[in-house]
């Protein structure tokens, strides 16, 4: 007898925020949605909806940091999702990154140029002060995929970092090359069967 391996995943990033078109390092700081982001919202609703048909037993999850909450609505309206399944869940939240929010990539470059030459485990983000480590952002991340069975079926809205992360768990990837991949915001992923797909949100 087969049977998927878990469940299946719509994996989507949050859209363009002032702060990521600055440059700016936002961790669990926050800030709006660009007129560009408020559209690949719109695009990944779009695609959402070819994806999930009549939406019938997907459910809707989203980090709780506001960028990801404007993002889940935008999408959830535009997909015709039930707004009543949609939860808010403090584990796919992006990696908290200390004292390092709020400052650009540049003036973090400017302080140390070692800080951001880093690949994969040694990304700049694991050496924030006052930060979180890969362990623990991992640790949050497994805890949420581990809370679903191989029927369930969850459109989820997260993070550039916390989403590499959260895709190399689900392959069992090594979890330094995981870091390397790319974190769009004109696709999303979708985790079934034991494989990540990426589908462009045209």
């Amino acid at each position: 007898m087969s049977h998927a391996a878990g469940p299946t995943i719509l994996l989507i990033r949050h859209g363009e925020t002032l702060s990521n078109r600055e440059g700016r390092v936002q961790g669990h700081r926050d800030s709006p949605l660009t007129p560009n982001g408020v559209e690949q919202a719109r695009r990944a609703g779009r695609t959402v909806a070819r994806l999930i048909g009549d939406g019938t037993g997907w459910r809707v999850t989203s980090s709780p940091l506001g960028r990801c909450v404007r993002t889940t609505g935008i999408i959830s309206e535009i997909a015709g999702l039930d707004f009543r399944t949609i939860s808010f869940d403090p584990r796919l939240a992006e990696i908290d990154t200390g004292t390092f929010s709020g400052r650009t990539k540049a003036e973090l470059t400017a302080s140390d140029p070692d800080l951001t030459r880093g690949r994969g485990l040694d990304h700049w983000a694991f050496k924030a002060p006052g930060g979180e480590t890969h362990a623990a952002l991992s640790a949050r991340l497994a805890d949420w995929l581990a809370s679903f069975g191989p029927d369930d079926k969850v459109v989820a809205i997260s993070h550039g970092i916390a989403g590499r992360v959260l895709r190399g768990l689900y392959l069992g990837q090594d979890p330094d090359e995981a870091m390397q991949a790319e974190s769009p915001q004109n696709a999303l992923f979708r985790l079934s069967n034991g494989t990540v797909e990426r589908i462009s949100c045209g």
